[in-house]
């Protein structure tokens, strides 16, 4: 059994890096102007259309709210698997950037597509916070929707249980421009891949997109109101799953 987990971990690694070093001249072309972003966002969406099909992977989502894509969210899900971001992918069809921890920009190549199409954020550095937040209030300003993990990273030590306490960044930007957030519950990445070690193991990746929580009427006041809120939803999904 060992054998073919590692087998399978080394044939969709393959297929991960090989098509990303395929695609990187036309992610570089794209990412040369900012009007060319959102084909370097679809880009990433084929990317990743075509490494799940190899390896296998498929995804059922269950979308209880299906996002207009004319308009702005921001979208928190739970994190508990490096998987957790290609699925994020597949599973939001918005333009959207990703806010995600500034040391991904140091990998070759891949960080400089991040670095150009996202936000990254030293979650230690209160700079860095102040300038990930200033970014990601631009993007939505813009049109562009925000895909962020209030866990600040793979941190819960009792998965499938979400860490706590969240972090404000991603319900602050929501109510500052006073657009709802969309709960996106990911049932099972963490059976896929685990965070203390890179095996991979194949399954049907299974996520809800679930009914916004409008923030309209909002202030900052009301942030931990809204972390409870979308709290409940995730961790209730999260809960039924394993039931």
């Amino acid at each position: 059994m060992r054998i073919l987990i590692l087998l399978y971990t080394i044939w969709t690694t393959f297929w991960f890096v090989f098509l990303f070093i395929l695609l990187f001249p036309f992610f570089w072309l794209f990412l040369q102007k900012p009007e060319w972003k959102p084909k370097a966002h679809y880009l990433n969406r084929l990317w990743g259309r075509i490494f799940f099909l190899m390896a296998g992977i498929s995804i059922k989502v269950q979308y209880d709210f299906e996002p207009d894509l004319k308009k702005t969210y921001v979208f928190c899900a739970n994190h508990f698997s490096y998987v957790d971001i290609a699925a994020m992918g597949m599973i939001i069809k918005n333009y959207y950037a990703f806010v995600g921890k500034s040391s991904l920009k140091g990998v070759p190549l891949f960080g400089y597509m991040f670095a150009k199409l996202h936000i990254q954020v030293d979650r230690r550095d209160k700079n860095s916070r102040v300038t990930s937040m200033t970014r990601s209030l631009k993007a939505l300003q813009s049109g562009r929707s925000i895909v962020i993990f209030p866990e600040g990273g793979i941190w819960s030590k009792n998965i499938p249980k979400m860490l706590l306490p969240l972090k404000d960044g991603g319900f602050a930007m929501a109510i500052k421009q006073q657009i709802p957030i969309v709960p996106v519950t990911l049932l099972n990445n963490y059976k896929i891949m685990k965070d203390d070690n890179f095996a991979i193991f194949p399954q049907t990746i299974r996520a809800i997109v679930h009914q916004p929580i409008e923030t309209k009427g909002m202030t900052k006041v009301d942030i931990e109101e809204l972390k409870i809120k979308f709290y409940q939803v995730v961790q209730g999904a999260l809960d039924n799953y394993q039931t």
